[in-house]
């Protein structure tokens, strides 16, 4: 029982991390730190919940905020997106290990969850962007910030949350893409 609950619960870490990378990382971080849910002491990953990760984990979230513009360009998304998978998957491989022998599989399930989740985010956010004015388009970011660092919390602290994110992730990137096959999508013609 207690794998499935790990599982659930850095899956849903690693969902958060995929739609916005550096506050959900900051909070699993303090919340680590905390002993809270999570705790990295004894395993390899004890650095996820250091003093010196959580401030460079602040400082990359103001970076990204205040650069917000030059990364919504397509190189700076992809980069986002990279460096959202590695977090993704240290965050899983930390938490496998806090009980664990075996963390590798953290590895490669936490990028896999981070690109699901930062694929439904996107194509969400798009669509919701095109339908809003120039000045509540901006507010979008903030709105992201704030989802990311609510699964990322509740995953740690309520673990099926995590399966919650993950199926959400699913259905947002099955509903996009039969969206995408649909043309002029919610288009009506009135006579």
């Amino acid at each position: 029982m207690n794998l499935l609950l790990d599982i659930l619960q850095a899956a849903g870490v690693a969902a958060a991390i995929g739609i916005r990378p550096f506050l959900p990382a900051l909070v699993v971080g303090v919340l680590a730190a905390a002993d809270l849910g999570v705790d990295f002491d004894g395993t390899s990953f004890a650095f996820l919940e250091s003093p010196i990760w959580i401030a460079v984990m602040a400082v990359a979230l103001i970076a990204s905020i205040v650069g917000r513009r030059a990364l919504q360009d397509g190189r700076g998304a992809q980069a986002i997106t990279g460096v959202a998978a590695v977090l993704a998957a240290l965050e899983f491989a930390g938490q496998l290990d806090d009980r664990f022998d075996v963390w590798w599989p953290g590895l490669l399930a936490g990028p896999l969850l981070a690109l699901l989740a930062a694929l439904a985010a996107s194509g969400l956010f798009g669509r919701v962007r095109a339908r809003l004015d120039a000045a509540t388009q901006a507010t979008l970011p903030a709105y992201a910030e704030v989802i990311a660092v609510a699964i990322a919390a509740l995953s740690v602290l309520a673990p099926p949350v995590g399966l919650v994110a993950v199926a959400g992730a699913v259905f947002l990137v099955r509903g996009g893409k039969r969206r995408e096959g649909e043309k002029y999508a919610g288009l009506r013609i009135l006579r």
